[in-house]
């Protein structure tokens, strides 16, 4: 088997020395070679033809962000995974880079005293996102173990009634396909939209902040005991889980740290549960681009109590995770192109409740 080619751009001498020491050390994997600012990398690429770049944001000569819109010019469908600091300029810099191109990023620990903390500190994130953005478009299906009745829910067939809110669930790749949702969608937009974004505290600060200037509604990020009401977005805070609760006869936001599911904090699934027990029938769930599975087993909740659910098609995911297991468990009623998901929404807003058609095991309309 080929072996994925890694070009690694970074101006700290640990840094390189500790991820090419990941990657020469993955059999999967090769390292394609090193560069120490964006100008260097950009002369390599033509002569080691790297499958993936690993991109520094700040750097001397050519930083991350002028290298990354040189990198999409060049070469449009490399993928670039960004390894920025978590501080405030580098979650701003990130997604910045998230919404010019780059399908993901690992976050830099605060402090590296040695390579070794260093290769520590990405081994987690940085190996399995090289393998997931590498692995072939044309990959064969994935096998997952069949739906048990309770996630299908036999209760599908019912109407659906109004919606009531929107609930999201976003990762790999999710940043600039929920700024086209989001701008797609009609202003003031008549229910509250609340979204989980895989990200840590810092970038969803800044992620709420970049979406409100791009779509032009009222974005803000997530804290307990806002009222929610329609017309707003709420972006789960990073290392919190998001849901709703009714209290004193009005919807309010609650966040929590309690154990990660799908190993996410935030987990769509927390938020999709807690929609479908506050709104029933009225929650409708989109699952965007991104790896694992978080938000399948919320997706069999909302269907269970009458809601709809959209997936985002393969063949604009950047990881077909999330949307793919949703739409092979047949609890999709719509799998759509990312450019289609804003009129889809905008559709069952404006349709009356007796008109809703819903899916049956396979995700065909009846």
């Amino acid at each position: 088997m080929r072996r994925i080619r890694v070009l690694i751009v970074d101006d700290s001498v640990v840094i390189r020395r500790a991820l090419s020491n990941l990657v020469e050390g993955d059999p999967s994997l090769a390292l394609a070679g090193v560069a120490a600012n964006g100008r260097i990398a950009l002369a390599k690429i033509p002569q080691i033809e790297p499958d993936i770049v690993v991109l520094d944001v700040d750097m001397p000569v050519m930083d991350g962000l002028e290298t990354l819109t040189e990198l999409r010019r060049l070469y449009p469908k490399l993928p670039v995974i960004m390894f920025s600091a978590l501080t405030e300029r580098g979650a701003e810099a990130t997604l910045d880079a998230l919404f010019r191109g780059a399908l993901d990023y690992v976050t830099k620990p605060a402090q590296l005293g040695s390579a070794e903390q260093a290769e520590s500190a990405a081994r987690e994130q940085l190996i399995p996102k090289i393998k997931s953005l590498c692995a072939p478009r044309t990959a064969a299906r994935r096998r997952i173990p069949r739906p048990t009745r309770s996630l299908l829910s036999p209760q599908t067939s019912r109407p659906s009634g109004p919606v009531r809110a929107v609930v999201i669930a976003s990762s790999t790749g999710g940043p600039p396909v929920l700024e086209k949702l989001l701008t797609g969608l009609p202003k003031p937009i008549p229910v509250p939209v609340l979204v989980v974004q895989h990200m840590p505290p810092l970038f969803t600060k800044n992620l709420a902040r970049q979406l409100a200037a791009k779509s032009g509604l009222p974005v803000f990020e997530g804290r307990p005991g806002a009222p929610v009401a329609p017309g707003t977005v709420w972006i789960a805070p990073g290392g919190n889980h998001l849901a709703v609760e009714i209290r004193d006869e009005h919807v309010r936001l609650v966040t929590n740290t309690a154990p990660p599911e799908n190993s996410c904090r935030p987990s769509a699934d927390v938020l999709f549960r807690a929609a479908s027990n506050v709104w029933g029938d009225g929650v409708l769930a989109i699952v965007l681009t991104g790896m694992g599975q978080d938000g399948l087993l919320g997706c069999g909740a909302i269907k269970a109590a009458g809601g709809r659910v959209a997936a985002q098609d393969r063949a604009t995911s950047v990881v077909w995770g999330m949307p793919g297991f949703v739409v092979d468990s047949g609890l999709a009623d719509a799998v759509l192109p990312a450019g289609e998901l804003a009129s889809w929404v905008t559709r069952e807003l404006k349709r009356p409740a007796s008109k809703r058609r819903n899916v049956g095991r396979r995700g065909r309309r009846t």
